[in-house]
C-alpha cells in the first residue's frame, strides 16, 4: 500500500462533511456554521467557482483532481482560472433536490453545483425520468467500483473465503436460519447480522436491493418489475437480517473499528458496501471522511474482506455531468465543463487507484494498491450486472417500503428552558424540533411500533406500571396505526409546555429500559434523542449508564439490541457523552450544529427505519 494512501495531506480540504455527512446540513468538518461566501463558505480567490455536488466517498477524490484540474491543459484552455469546490450530497438525496427543482438548489446558492457526480447513473436516469433529460445530458462515467459485502476476515474464512464461491443466497439462507452463524459451526456467533443503507438516498443501498431481485430470479441482465414482484418475499428475509439502514455506510465502519461495541457478530456480520469504502475502512478512514493535513490514519485490528456475490455484482459507476439548471452561468458552464472533460484524461485517471476506485479501463493494472492488502481482489467480480430500466428500479424501491424490516422507535425531546432560544425568523429551537418530528413521520408505517416523550424537570409519568420523574408522555409507546395525524397534533402541543433543567442521562436511561421492555427480535428496536445542551439535572451518571448499555452488548442481548440515535441539536450540546452513548449501543450521533437544519437531520436520522 502507497504512503500516500496512508497519509495523505490535502491543502484547503472545503468539503462539507459533519458526522456522518448530514446530506450537507450547514456543517463543517469540526460542526461550525457554514458561511455565506463561496461553497462551503469559502472567500471568493476571484476564480470562477465550479462547485461539484458529489457523494461521500469521493470528497477526497474530487479535492485532488480538482488541485491536479488547476495544472492541466483543460485549465490553461479557459480565459480565466477556475477553482473546483466539492461538497458533499447524498446521491439520492441531490436526485431528489434535481427532481424537485432546477430554478432553486434546496441547500442554497453558496452549494449550488455547476456539476454534479452521484455514485450511479441510477440516479441521473431517475432525475432524466422525473425532470427530463436536458438536466443531466451527458452524463458519463468517469470511474467505477462494485458493490460487495464487506465481512471481518476471520468470519468470512468460516464462510469458505477466499476459495468458495458465496452467493446472496448463501447469506439469505444464514439470515433465514434460526441457528445463524452456527449453520457453519460457529453457534457462539449468534445470527447472521448485515448492514444496508436506505435505498432511498443511498446508492449502495439502491444497488443491493436490485442484486437481491437479480439473486432470487436467477437472472443476470434484463431484470424487470415482475422479476422484482417475484423475489419479494426472498428480499423480506434479507431485510430481515439489518442491524438498521442510513445514508452512508461511514457510521456503521466507525462502529465497528470501535472496540467499545465489540467486533464482528456482536455488532454486524456483513456489510453491503462499495469496494472504495472498504478500501478506506482498510487504510484507516473508516467513514471516508475528508482526510486533514497531517492526518495519519490507523488501519483497524481486523481488516474486512471484499465477498463478490458469486450471482454478480452491480457497479456504481460514478457519473459527472454539468447540470443544465438556472443558477449554473455561463462562466461556470465552461469551467465545469472544461473540469469533466479533465476527468476521462490519463493524468485523472491515473489517480483512481490511490483512492479505491478503478479506472474506466479495465486493462489497467490497479494490483499495486488496490489488492489482498486491503481486502480486494483485483480480478473480481467474474460477473457484472446491468443496471435495469428506471421502471424497475422504481418498483423495487415500491417494494422496499412494504418489506424494510419492521421498526419500533421512541422518540424522546428536550423540552428544557434553552430550547426557547432562537433560531431566526421569530421560531425557538423547539419549534424547529416539532417541525422536524412532525414532519418525518411520514416514514413511519402504519404497523410500525412508536412513543414519544419529552423531558424537563418538573414533569412525572407513569410508565410501563412506574412513576419516572422528569419525563412527559406526549404519546404512549405502541403502533402507529392511521393515528399519524393526531400524533402530529400532540407533539405541537409541546410548544406550550413548561419548560426548566435538563435530565438527559436520566430519560436516556429510563427509554433505555422501557425499550428493551418492549424489544422483539425481528425488528429495528431504536431510541432517537434530541438535546440541545449538556445534562444538569440528572441522578445517573454517564459512566454507568454506558456500563449499563455495554453489559447488555455483553450478556447477548445482541438478538433485540435498543439501539440509540442522538441529535445534538446546537452547539451547546454534549456531543462526546451522546456519541459514546450512542456508539456503545451500535447506533448514531448527529451533529446538528445549525438548528436551522433540523428537518433534514431529523430526516437522516429516520432513514435509519
Amino acid at each position: 500500500m502507497s504512503h500516500r494512501a496512508l497519509h495523505r495531506t490535502l491543502g484547503g480540504a472545503i468539503a462539507l462533511t459533519c458526522s456522518l455527512a448530514l446530506v450537507l446540513t450547514g456543517c463543517t468538518p469540526e460542526g461550525g456554521q457554514v458561511g455565506s461566501g463561496q461553497a462551503g463558505g469559502l472567500a471568493d480567490d476571484g476564480c470562477t467557482s465550479v462547485v461539484v455536488a458529489t457523494s461521500s466517498e469521493k470528497v477526497n477524490l474530487m479535492e485532488e483532481l480538482g488541485q491536479s484540474f488547476a495544472d492541466s491543459a483543460e485549465h490553461d484552455g479557459l480565459d480565466g482560472c477556475a477553482t473546483v469546490r466539492p461538497v458533499n450530497v447524498a446521491s439520492g438525496k441531490a436526485a431528489q433536490y434535481l427532481s424537485d427543482s432546477t430554478e432553486t438548489w434546496a441547500l442554497g446558492d453558496d452549494t449550488a453545483p455547476s456539476v454534479w457526480s452521484p455514485a450511479s447513473t441510477v440516479w441521473t436516469d431517475r432525475v432524466a425520468s422525473i425532470a427530463g433529460e436536458r438536466v443531466v445530458a451527458g452524463a458519463e462515467s468517469f470511474a467505477k467500483t462494485p458493490v460487495v459485502f464487506g465481512v471481518p476476515e476471520s468470519m468470512a474464512r468460516a464462510l469458505g473465503y477466499p476459495n468458495a464461491e458465496i452467493g446472496i443466497s448463501d447469506l439469505h439462507d444464514l439470515i433465514a436460519d434460526p441457528d445463524g452463524w452456527g449453520a457453519v459451526d460457529k453457534p457462539m456467533w449468534g445470527s447472521f447480522k448485515i448492514a444496508k443503507t436506505n435505498p432511498n438516498s443511498s446508492t449502495t443501498g439502491m444497488s443491493t436491493l436490485l442484486m437481491q431481485s437479480y439473486a432470487a430470479s436467477g437472472k443476470t441482465e434484463d431484470l424487470t418489475a415482475a422479476d422484482v414482484d417475484a423475489s419479494e418475499e426472498f428480499s423480506r428475509v434479507f431485510e430481515s437480517g439489518a442491524i438498521h439502514y442510513g445514508d452512508t455506510t461511514g457510521k456503521v465502519l466507525q462502529n465497528l473499528v470501535d472496540r467499545s461495541t465489540g467486533s464482528g457478530s456482536s455488532y454486524v456480520s456483513a456489510i453491503a458496501l462499495e469496494e472504495t469504502s472498504l478500501y478506506n475502512y482498510n487504510i484507516g478512514n473508516p467513514d471516508s471522511h475528508t482526510v486533514q493535513p497531517g492526518e495519519e490514519l490507523t488501519p483497524p485490528e481486523e481488516k474486512l474482506v471484499a465477498i463478490y456475490p458469486s450471482e454478480g455484482s452491480m457497479w456504481s459507476d460514478n457519473p459527472a455531468v454539468v447540470l443544465e439548471a438556472d443558477w449554473v452561468t455561463p462562466e461556470q458552464r465552461l469551467a465545469a465543463e472544461a473540469f469533466v472533460r479533465f476527468l476521462h484524461t490519463p493524468e485523472a485517471q491515473q489517480l483512481l487507484p490511490e483512492y479505491g476506485f478503478r479506472p474506466l479501463d479495465d486493462a489497467v493494472d490497479v494490483s499495486a494498491t488496490l489488492n489482498a492488502d486491503v481486502g480486494i481482489d483485483p480480478e473480481q467480480p467474474v460477473r457484472s450486472l446491468p443496471q435495469p430500466a428506471p421502471e424497475v428500479v422504481s418498483a423495487a424501491l415500491d417494494q422496499w417500503a412494504l418489506i424494510r424490516k419492521p421498526s419500533a422507535i421512541l422518540q424522546i425531546i428536550d423540552i428544557s428552558g434553552s430550547m426557547d432560544e432562537s433560531i431566526g425568523g421569530s421560531r425557538t429551537r423547539l419549534d424547529g424540533a416539532i417541525e422536524g418530528a412532525t414532519t418525518t413521520l411520514g416514514q413511519v408505517r402504519p404497523t410500525d411500533e412508536i412513543g414519544v416523550w419529552a423531558f424537563t424537570t418538573g414533569l412525572s409519568s407513569e410508565i410501563d406500571g412506574e412513576r419516572i420523574d422528569g419525563i412527559g408522555v406526549v404519546r404512549p409507546f405502541g403502533p402507529l396505526g392511521g393515528d399519524k395525524e393526531g400524533l402530529q397534533d400532540d407533539i405541537r402541543d409541546l410548544a406550550h409546555s413548561q419548560r426548566a433543567g435538563t435530565p438527559l442521562y436520566d430519560a436516556i436511561a429510563a427509554g433505555y429500559d422501557s425499550m428493551k421492555g418492549h424489544a422483539e427480535t425481528g425488528r429495528i428496536n431504536a431510541i432517537v434523542v434530541l438535546s440541545d445542551g449538556e445534562d444538569t439535572d440528572s441522578v445517573m451518571r454517564l459512566e454507568s449508564l454506558i456500563q449499563r448499555i455495554n453489559a447488555d452488548q455483553q450478556e447477548g442481548g445482541n438478538n433485540k439490541p435498543v439501539r440509540i440515535f442522538a441529535i445534538a441539536y446546537s452547539e451547546g450540546a454534549d456531543l462526546e457523552s451522546l456519541e459514546k452513548l450512542a456508539r456503545a449501543s451500535g447506533g448514531q450521533v448527529f451533529n446538528a450544529s445549525d438548528p436551522s437544519k433540523i428537518t433534514e437531520t431529523f430526516q437522516s436520522v429516520m432513514n435509519n427505519f
